[in-house]
This record gives structure tokens, C-alpha cells and sequence, in this order.
């Protein structure tokens, strides 16, 4: 085989490898059920009634069909088809988007990995985590699709392929700005055009950054193109200095000279189940939310002396005329909140592994975890039991922080358009939602890479989450833990099901999963 072929074939295996483990993980958990010993992979579609086998474990791979002559394999078009029969027998809707969303989830990995091997990976370890997602979310179907765009569109700002550019820039009339966040906020803003290297703004107007892909996608429609022609808004130079877009894609870290600060944008894109826009409900309510959350944060390390932090939102800017389109958040840095000597990972870095990380290389995996889990799960438990703040502790919201050996010291936590409060959520609502997002999205995922690279401790790892959650309760008194200590199951969230029926990307859904923290007398 020529070399070029080689390669071109181990980037389309690799690519079909990534793709086929959350697919797979999605069908099986919410479109069938095992079949026989769960060590041989088997399971019986519920639509159908077929015999499906796969690798088993936590990257299920090599799906094969049972036919009347044996087992043959799939081909991820296959598995494609296959999915999309099983969904429409069991569900009796049709879909032809989600096909080809998952279809166009599996070429943008193709594209990334071709685009990867000839890229520089960037020398700072957080950066290097924030880009570290090929396969994504472990739990949806098409965890990188980028709206079916051309790849050309959309690799120079992709993070998976070491992405890196200068912001774009916008002047806007100043009797056209929208913008919240008082001082703090234009700050913030200041910092960000010295981090970006912002060109100079004509007298009467305000500086609007802008990601330059948005900026592609939104400059065509009307009220930006209107805003355009009558000098509402006018194009500037772009930034001198680049930044590095992040895990969700959409928001970028600027590693200024001053102070390190991270900008999220509109991006007029489905990324797993929403077009990610800084829509207007969620901003109007951005202030109080962050300061809700903020003032918590304080509470907590006075009372408790945890040294975990919360990364604030602290306001955004936008224009009246495209309000949501043209918005642009500023949010706190890192370098403020870390403690001394820690290096920050987004913890979906460390249970996806594409890059080795602390948790590979630790010499005592079982104290690296209970590290973890004390770093971890008691400021989200504390944030619940007593000021009523529901954080959205998944992976991408959760970093990790690790001493020079690599234990974790701290925990920082982020986004708050993903919180919620009480009591304007309902208090068993707002539990699920941190069970599902602290539980089984994140805990789950880190021990079960935990135990991929170190299974003499597999059989330790839940009795130890177990018993942190009940040292809080011990400690602190929060009721619904004992409650989650003996409950049989669960939430796990059904994006699958979500994106094939068409729901609301915020109307989440849930089916009972077998609870790994229950005690092994149902206690």
C-alpha cells in the first residue's frame, strides 16, 4: 500500500472507530437490551427484535449483525441504516435529518484528524485538554457534526484540529449597543481587545468582537446587512493577536498579557442538540443568574474552606438590531482562581483519553480518585443543600486542577447558562438535573477511564464515591443523598431519542439506569 493510502486508511478506520462508540453507546442504552453474559457484547434490538454485537465495555466498537448464516459486520453507512430502521420501528416516527447529522458527525471527524496530523498542538497543557475531544460526547449520536457545512467552512476555527485565529471586530453606534455587567463586565471588554490586539474604534462607536465564523453566517441576513449599508455597524481590522477556541467550539480563550479571559459567542450551528445562540431568555437573566451563583461560590469556601471556584460570566454585548446573532459574553479567566502550582484540564479530556493525562500515569490510581471525587462533589452537593443552586457539572463544565504529580487540588466550574435555582426550579427537578449531569455524564465517564487504565482498582472506585457522598451527608445533612444511596436507579438522558423525535434540546428526557452507588445490601 503507498504511504499516502496508508495513511488515508488509518485516519478513515480511526474516524469509524470514533464515530461508532456514542452511536453505539446511545442505541443500545435507549433501543435495546442485552442478551446472554453481558462480557460477549450481545443485545437484542427493541425495534426489530435483531441480535446486535459489539465490542463490549465502555467504547463499545466492531458492530456485527446476527443474519441467518452468522454474524457479519457493519460498516458505520450500515450502522447508519441500521439505527435508523431500529428508531423508526420502535418509535414509529420518521426521521431524514438525524441520519444525515450522524453521517456528517463522522466525516467532521475524518476531516479533523486529516487536519490534525499536520497541525501544531499548542504547548499549554489546559489549551492542549480544551482540544483534546475527537470523539465528543459519549452519549450522542453525532457528537461532531458541524451543521452539514463544507469542511473548508469550519476546520480554522475547529478546537479538535488545534484550531487557533484572531477574533473579528465590529464598530457599533453606541446608541445601538445592548450590554450588561456594569464595571466589571467593561473591564473585562478592555482586557479582551488589549488580549485580541483590537484595531482602534471610530469616535461614537463600541467595540463588538465577533467569531469570525458567525460573522460569515449572520452578515447576510437581514439586520446585520441593513446595519451594514446605514453605518449602524461598520467592519474593522481583524484582531493582531489569535485565540484558541474551547471544547464548545463557539467561545474562545485569550491568554492575554494582562490577565487570561475567554469570549463566547452566537454560533448559528447545531452542536449535539441545539443551534448554540446566545439566545435572548438566557441572557436577560445572565446577570442575576452568575451573581446567584457567584455569591454561592463565596458562601461556600467561608464555610467550608473548599478551594473550588466558579469562572463568571461576568455580562455580554450585543446589538439591538441583531440581538442574539451579534452577542458576545465575557468570561472570567483561570489564572485568578487557580491555586499555586495547579495546572486546570477540562475533565471530558481526561475520561474521553485521546491524549494521556494524570490519570493514566498516576502511580496510586485509588488515591487519585478519592482526590478527584473531594475536589469534586462536595461544593456541587454544598451548592444545592444550601443555597438552592443547581450546577450543570458535566464534563465540559467541570475543570480539574492537579499538583505536580498530578492529584487533583481543585476544581473550577463554569457556564451559567446551564444553571439553574431554586425554587424557580422545582427542587426534584433541580436533583435529578445535577444527579444526571454530576453522576452519570460526569463520575461515570472518569471512573470508568479510571478503571480502563488501571483495573485492580475497577471493584473500589463506586464504594469510594459511595462513601464521599455519605461523609457530606454525615457532615452536612442533605436528604436526597441517602435517598440517591439506596435508590435502584439512575437518569440517564436519551439524546438519541431526543434528536430523532425532534425535541427540544432543553426538554430532557430520562430512562432509569442501574445506580452504581447503591450499596450492595439496597441501602
Amino acid at each position: 500500500m503507498e504511504p499516502n493510502a496508508a495513511v488515508t486508511s488509518a485516519v478513515t478506520a480511526a474516524a469509524d472507530e470514533y464515530a461508532a462508540a456514542p452511536l453505539l453507546n446511545c442505541l443500545l442504552r435507549e433501543a435495546a437490551e442485552p442478551e446472554g453474559d453481558a462480557a460477549e457484547g450481545v443485545h437484542r434490538l427493541l425495534g426489530s427484535g435483531r441480535l446486535l454485537r459489539v465490542r463490549a465495555g465502555r467504547r463499545p466498537g466492531r458492530p456485527e449483525l446476527r443474519g441467518a448464516d452468522g454474524w457479519y459486520p457493519l460498516s458505520h453507512t450500515d450502522l447508519i441504516k441500521l439505527t435508523s430502521d431500529e428508531l423508526r420501528r420502535y418509535t414509529g416516527v420518521a426521521n431524514d435529518e438525524l441520519p444525515a447529522e450522524i453521517a456528517d458527525s463522522r466525516a467532521a471527524i475524518g476531516a479533523i484528524l486529516a487536519a490534525r496530523a499536520s497541525a501544531t498542538a499548542p504547548d499549554d497543557p489546559y489549551v492542549r485538554s480544551e482540544q483534546a475531544l475527537l470523539m465528543g460526547h459519549p452519549y450522542h449520536p453525532a457528537p461532531k457534526a458541524r451543521g452539514g457545512a463544507p469542511a473548508r467552512s469550519w476546520l480554522p476555527y475547529a478546537p479538535e484540529a488545534h484550531g487557533r485565529f484572531p477574533l473579528a471586530f465590529l464598530a457599533l453606534r453606541a446608541d445601538q449597543v445592548h450590554e450588561e455587567g456594569g464595571a466589571a463586565a467593561a473591564q473585562l471588554f478592555e482586557e479582551l481587545a488589549d488580549a485580541a490586539g483590537a484595531p482602534p474604534v471610530p469616535p461614537g462607536h463600541v467595540l463588538l468582537p465577533a467569531h469570525p465564523w458567525q460573522l460569515e453566517l449572520t452578515c447576510a441576513s437581514p439586520g446585520p446587512r441593513a446595519a451594514l449599508a446605514d453605518g449602524r455597524l461598520l467592519r474593522l481590522a481583524g484582531g493582531t493577536r489569535p485565540g484558541w477556541p474551547t471544547a464548545s467550539v463557539r467561545t474562545v480563550y485569550l491568554p492575554g498579557p494582562r490577565s487570561d479571559l475567554f469570549a463566547k459567542f452566537s454560533l448559528d450551528v447545531r452542536i449535539t442538540n441545539d443551534v448554540r445562540r446566545l439566545w435572548r431568555h438566557d441572557l436577560l437573566k445572565l446577570r442575576r443568574t452568575d451573581a446567584a451563583v457567584g455569591a454561592a461560590f463565596a458562601a461556600v469556601r467561608a464555610r467550608t474552606g473548599t478551594t473550588a471556584a466558579w469562572t463568571a460570566d461576568l455580562g455580554y454585548r450585543t446589538a439591538t438590531f441583531a440581538f442574539e446573532e451579534l452577542a458576545v459574553m465575557v468570561r472570567e479567566g483561570l489564572r485568578a482562581h487557580l491555586v499555586p502550582g495547579a495546572t486546570p484540564l477540562l475533565a471530558a479530556a481526561l475520561a474521553e483519553g485521546s491524549e494521556p493525562g494524570p490519570l493514566e500515569r498516576t502511580a496510586d490510581p485509588a488515591a487519585w480518585w478519592r482526590a478527584y471525587l473531594r475536589q469534586v462533589v462536595p461544593p456541587a452537593l454544598e451548592l444545592f443543600a444550601r443555597h438552592g443552586v443547581v450546577l450543570e457539572a458535566h464534563l465540559q463544565n467541570t475543570l480539574i486542577a492537579v499538583d505536580g504529580s498530578g492529584t487533583p487540588v481543585q476544581a473550577l466550574f463554569r457556564d451559567a447558562e446551564g444553571v439553574k435555582l431554586l425554587p424557580e426550579t422545582d427542587r426534584a427537578e433541580g436533583w435529578q438535573r445535577l444527579v444526571y449531569c454530576l453522576v452519570v455524564n460526569h463520575l461515570t465517564e472518569i471512573a470508568g477511564a479510571l478503571a480502563d487504565h488501571h483495573p485492580g482498582v475497577a471493584a473500589g472506585l463506586w464504594p469510594a464515591a459511595r462513601e464521599e457522598f455519605r461523609r457530606y451527608d454525615a457532615e452536612h445533612g442533605l436528604p436526597e443523598v441517602r435517598e440517591l444511596l439506596s435508590a435502584p436507579t439512575l437518569p440517564g438522558k436519551t439524546n438519541l431519542l431526543l434528536r430523532w423525535t425532534r425535541a427540544d434540546g432543553a426538554a430532557a428526557r430520562y430512562l432509569p439506569l442501574p445506580n452504581p452507588l447503591r450499596g450492595p445490601d439496597g441501602s
